[in-house]
């Protein structure tokens, strides 16, 4: 049987080495050496002795329904096989953490990640209960961090003498040591996503960079 289709970047080759690597540009594969976590709902297929858990409530109950955002869901895999992981078709991005850095990230734009990075679910500081995706994760330590992004992101630099305000269903995440807030204006309501009225944005202020989705596409749709 011959086709494009079957052509050697389609192809899954064996993995060569532990932990997770672009399969391409839209998927993720992680090659499971005892245990990794993903979003539950990710994963599109896997091979050998693979066990998926999803993540238990108690303490944890909070960090299950709020570290996507969206009250998605965590799962573990564990034992010795591969796993793919993808959303939506999104385009994916591997972030490598080393000693010193933190990330927070839209719990949405979560992919999968290594079990040696830590994460806290933090609600945006200055944001209140109004908004998407206010309560977002924190992302610590070293290791690796797979997330999906509707569309190419835009990485936005952050100065203390130009803050950056962001559309709330459009950030993916920013340096975790910038300063949030909610910020208010009449003027623009009706200049960002066709939006009438008053308009809502999440205020990014300090040293760092935000990043931004080009998709105005919402994952929770609410009737009109």
């Amino acid at each position: 049987m011959k086709s494009d289709l079957f052509a050697s970047e389609n192809l899954a080759q064996a993995a060569v080495a532990p932990g997770m690597s672009l399969q391409n540009a839209k998927s993720v594969r992680y090659n499971v050496n005892g245990e990794m976590l993903a979003r539950q709902g990710a994963m599109v297929a896997f091979r050998g002795n693979l066990q998926f858990e999803r993540k238990g409530q108690g303490i944890g109950g909070m960090l299950k329904r709020a570290v996507t955002g969206e009250g998605l869901a965590l799962m573990s895999v564990r034992g010795q096989g591969e796993a793919w992981f993808a959303h939506q078709a999104g385009n994916c991005f591997i972030i490598d953490f080393e000693p010193g850095d933190a990330l927070t990230v839209n719990g949405r734009n979560v992919l999968c990640f290594d079990p040696t990075l830590s994460y806290e679910i933090k609600m945006v500081k200055g944001a209140g209960m109004t908004g998407g995706g206010l309560f977002n994760s924190v992302f610590t330590g070293t290791g690796k961090l797979a997330v999906v992004c509707d569309g190419h992101p835009v990485i936005i630099p952050v100065t203390a003498q130009s803050p950056v305000f962001v559309d709330t269903d459009a950030v993916v995440g920013w340096s975790a040591g910038l300063e949030t807030g909610l910020h208010r204006s009449q003027s623009v309501g009706s200049m960002i996503r066709g939006g009438s009225g008053e308009a809502v944005q999440l205020k990014l202020s300090g040293e760092g960079f935000v990043i931004v989705r080009p998709s105005e596409v919402t994952e929770t749709v609410t009737g009109h």
